[in-house]
Parts: C-alpha cells; structure tokens; sequence
C-alpha cells in the first residue's frame, strides 16, 4: 500500500502541533481592594476574574486598568500642535506612552495657526485609524483657538492666533479630525460662546472651560447650555485675581462642573489640590497630565511655538510671560502627587486618572477590571506612593 508524503507528516508531526493559545491570563494584586486574582482575557477582552490560588503566596505586582489622559499636547519630543507631525511621530508618542501606564490618550491640539490646526486633526486622524496604536486614541482634545485673550487666561497660548467661537470653522476642523473632536476647551465670556457651546452639545462633544476669566453669571450660563467640565482648574489663570470674584470659585461650586486638575507637584501647590479634593471629591476629579513634547528631553532651552521655553526637572515654564507652559511629567506622576497630598487611596488615584474619564467619554469598553470590559491593564511595582509600570497590556497585547 502506498502511503503519501502528506500523510507520513500528519502521521508523525499533527500529534506535536497545538492552536494557537485564545485564552490569556495575569495575576496580580488587585488596585481596589489588595487581593489577589488571576484575569483571564480572551480576543482582547476580560473573559474572566478570579481569585489567585497558587504556592507561593500574593503576586508581588499590583494590577490595575490602563490609564487614560485627556489632555496631553506632545510627549518625547513631538508636538501635536507643530508644523511637522507625522502618523509616525504619533506612533512614537503613543509606544513611549505605554511605557508610562496611560493605554488611552486624547492627543492634544492647542492654539495655533488655523490651516496646522487643520492639517494636524487630518494627521491624527490617520493615525487612530492605525491598526497598531488607533486603538490608544479614542478621540482629541481641541484647546483653544476660542479661549481669552488676556495675559496670564491666555497661559502660553499665542495671543495672535486666539478668536472668537466660530461654528463654519470648527465644523472644517471636525471635519479634518474625521469626527474625532471629542472635547473642546473654551472661554464662555467670549462672544457666540454659549450658542457654540450649544451646538457642541447637540454633536455629542464635551465641552470643558478653560483658559478664561468668565463671571458666574457667564459660567452658570455656560453650564445651562451643556458645558460640563473646567480644564486644568487652578492653571490657565491669571497671576492676580480678585479675591471674590474670579473664576475659580464659580466652578469649584457648580455641581454639574466636574474639574480636571495637573497634580504634577508643580503646577497646583499641595493646599489648592487639597482644597479641589475635598470639594470636587474622587468621583468629580479628573487627572490630568498637561504634558508637552519636551516632557521626556533633557533640560533646557527650548524654541517651541514661535516661543522660548524652559525646561526643568520638574515642569516647563514659559518666561516671556512669567506663566507655566505645561507639564514634564506623565500621568502616573499625577496619581502619586494626589496620594501623597491628600492621602487618598490609590483606587481612588487610578479613578480619577482611568474610571472618571472613561465614564465622562462614555468610554464604556475601558475604565475598570469587568468581565466584557476591553483588557487594558497594568502591572505595576509600588512602595509607599511611588509606583512603577512593569507591563502594560492593551487589548489584551502585551505592549510593554
């Protein structure tokens, strides 16, 4: 009987071979409660939580979902808001974001010359459709170009290329950005504000105040037409305000108003994040990075934006204007900083830096360890309130 070569090779070599592994699985100490579990997770999803049983005791490493950080304007140095970025430069950003803990970002564009503006949205665009990294972008954060003019609002926003609201214009700007504008920063004083806020609204945008030196009554203005965050609380303000009357106060009070905050230790003094905390609490306070591309480059002068920036150790000023310009540090740093200023526990530092955005973005996939939910985890080293990314995982791919 004659035996083909096909068969002679299922014979001997089928019994050796075995499919390719669905099924996925980590153990580590859970952020939330300090137990031990193992999370299985099965074509990129969390298939399965249960407690970890093993020789050996508790997992040295604690286990929490993938950050998300919602403003974020450049990182190693690359700048969403300059004339030359490219998918790869996002590419870079979003790898070396990885490595930092954050699985989810809103790439930042900020105040600049409209057609870069335009042209960067486009460039984005393209790279959220990346198969490798697009799933890292749920969508942008355009600050500016319709904040106040005002030294100090301004913050290191170019005065010259800050307008007015004008809905032809953003609708262009959607447009480029494929939809992907998912929250907007503006100042409510300004003219057309609240029908521009209005008509943001109605396209499912979240609009967030910032970078302004609105009254209450153009706040509760604001909030009335839909207006349901203020950015960076605290920055994006002038050095001298009056006591009583200034913009902080007026959202720190509106119970419609949740407050994202850079808790870098730079930027806030430990007294203001205090404060903010223990009126906004962990359920209304989003953490922010701020970052700018210089965040990760050697210290130093830099020219960035047609402006001179330093760069320190800790965070980036902008001297021409005795403002800060952004932060150096990712957001990881910012959950640290809000443990060791408020004391609060880290399930409640991973809320305010992964749960409250998710749910502000109706990022329904992301934002806590579930069943069902997307397995965008991290594994991290911690002592006291420094914590250390080891592995980071998004849709259930190792990706550091």
């Amino acid at each position: 009987m004659k035996v083909s070569l096909l068969a002679l090779i299922l014979t001997f070599f089928l019994p050796l071979w075995s499919p390719p592994k669905s099924t996925y699985s980590i153990s580590g100490t859970h952020y939330s409660d300090n137990k031990p579990v193992l999370i299985e997770f099965e074509k990129g999803k969390i298939s399965k939580i249960t407690p970890f049983k093993k020789a050996g005791g508790v997992p040295k490493l604690f286990v929490a979902p993938g950050l998300i950080d919602i403003q974020i304007n450049g990182f190693v140095g690359v700048d969403f808001s300059g004339p030359n970025l490219t998918v790869e430069d996002v590419r870079k950003v979003t790898k070396a974001l990885w490595k930092e803990g954050v699985t989810s970002y809103f790439p930042t564009v900020i105040t600049q010359d409209i057609s870069i503006i335009k042209k960067n949205l486009a460039i984005l665009a393209k790279a959220k459709d990346d198969p490798e990294i697009g799933m890292s972008i749920p969508g942008f954060h355009l600050e500016g170009p319709y904040i106040s003019p005002i030294k100090g609002f301004r913050g290191a926003h170019l005065e010259k290329y800050i307008k007015k609201p004008n809905w032809k214009e953003f609708i262009e700007l959607q447009k480029a950005a494929n939809n992907h504008i998912k929250l907007i920063t503006l100042a409510p004083e300004l003219e057309g504000a609240i029908p521009f806020i209005e008509n943001c609204v109605k396209i499912g945008l979240v609009v967030s105040l910032g970078h302004h030196n609105g009254s209450v009554s153009d706040i509760q203005n604001a909030v009335k037409a839909g207006a349901r965050m203020a950015t960076h609380l605290g920055n994006g303000c002038a050095n001298q305000i009056n006591r009583h009357h200034n913009p902080l106060w007026p959202q720190l009070s509106e119970d419609l108003i949740k407050i994202s905050i850079i808790a870098d230790g730079f930027h806030l003094t430990k007294e203001e994040v205090r404060s903010f905390y223990k009126v906004k609490g962990s359920h209304n306070t989003i953490l922010v990075s701020d970052a700018l591309d210089l965040a990760g480059l050697p210290p130093g002068e830099y020219i960035r934006g047609e402006r001179k920036l330093l760069l320190t150790p800790e965070v980036v000023k902008f001297p021409g204007e005795n403002v800060l310009a952004g932060a150096a540090s990712p957001i990881s740093k910012c959950v640290e900083v809000m443990m060791n200023y408020t004391q609060c526990s880290i399930a409640e530092a991973i809320r305010m830096a992964c749960s409250n955005p998710a749910e502000m973005f109706s990022l329904n996939h992301l934002g806590s360890i579930r069943a069902g939910k997307r397995a965008d985890l991290i594994l991290f080293s911690r002592m006291g309130n420094k914590i250390e990314i080891q592995k980071t995982f998004v849709n259930g791919k190792q990706v550091y």
